[in-house]
């Protein structure tokens, strides 16, 4: 792969993000594309290029001029954004993952690429660099087990356990079959939730 980046180093981005301010929160994304390898292979890297650098322009769009991108390697990025709550982060994230698969990747490419995308916040998920970009990662790893083309906050893998609103039988029946499809239990719920949201639109 030939493709170079005038965007900032992973290293860059994390020295960044512990110069801001640690009483404001701050969201970490790390994302790659999916199945691009495949692409890269069946176009070549001209047009691999081409691809990583429409997705480049479209995620530094999506997270706005206070955002910051950084190319890791490959088909793989992060962001930061300033001054932003992971909420606001999911929903400008989400905009560029519909975005990105509903677009032409490249000039004349009939393919089209889907994005998987983690993020992390401040302070729920850490408070240093290192921290937010590894429970990105964590985040963007569930992403991709979970099919790609989706994005993932970070998430406790025992949150759910914890809330009083799922009888002891229900969160048992969960468990056994979060471990049968080798998938988180937020991932099982968020599913069943996204299908019931589909049934009854308003």
């Amino acid at each position: 792969m030939s493709y170079h980046s005038d965007a900032l180093t992973i290293a860059d981005l994390g020295a960044e993000i512990d110069t801001l301010d640690p009483d404001l929160p701050v969201a970490v994304v790390l994302t790659d594309l999916d199945e691009f390898q495949r692409l890269n292979e069946r176009h070549g890297e001209q047009t691999g290029d081409a691809v990583l650098s429409g997705f480049e322009r479209a995620l530094a769009a999506g997270v706005g001029p206070a955002g910051r991108v950084a190319h890791i390697r490959g088909d793989e990025f992060a962001a930061v954004l300033p001054d932003t709550a992971i909420e606001e982060a999911l929903l400008a994230l989400e905009k560029v993952r519909v975005e990105v698969a509903a677009a032409e990747p490249a000039p004349g490419l009939t393919d089209r690429v889907t994005a998987s995308i983690g993020i992390a916040g401040r302070p729920a998920n850490g408070a240093t660099a290192d921290e937010l970009i590894a429970a990105a990662e964590a985040a963007l790893v569930r992403a991709k087990r979970a099919g790609g083309n989706r994005v993932c906050l970070h998430v406790e893998e025992r949150m759910v356990l914890k809330s009083s609103y799922y009888p002891r039988a229900a969160l048992h029946r969960l468990a056994k079959l979060a471990r049968r499809r080798g998938k988180p239990e937020a991932s099982l719920l968020r599913e069943a939730l996204d299908e019931y949201l589909s049934r009854h639109q308003p």
